[in-house]
């Protein structure tokens, strides 16, 4: 049967962007492998010679820039859903329903 004009389309459970908390913990995980890598660059600095020390030191100089935007970006998906749902007809409440006249 196709929709008419008049039925409002509704969000799926499937669209719905991850929680809070999830988004949360993704941009955490990411922010901490960053500076796992920060702090290999620093310990390869110790260890290594030449030129690949002088890399290391740079990585460990901008990853920490890196990891803070990463983990301030939010979820565009998060924002783009909220305006999809649009207010349907409001249903009349059950007391508005079944009340007597006095």
């Amino acid at each position: 049967m196709p929709r008419g004009k008049d039925i409002p389309s509704v969000a799926s459970a499937t669209n719905l962007p991850p929680s809070a908390k999830g988004d949360q913990t993704s941009r955490m995980r990411k922010y901490l492998l960053s500076m796992g890598i920060r702090t290999t660059c620093f310990i390869l600095a110790v260890i290594l010679t030449g030129p690949a020390r002088w890399v290391c030191v740079g990585l460990a100089v901008v990853l920490p820039y890196i990891a803070v935007v990463i983990a301030n970006a939010t979820n565009r998906r998060r924002i783009d859903a909220l305006g999809s749902v649009a207010p349907g007809k409001q249903i009349p409440r059950l007391e508005e329903k079944h009340q007597t006249p006095l």
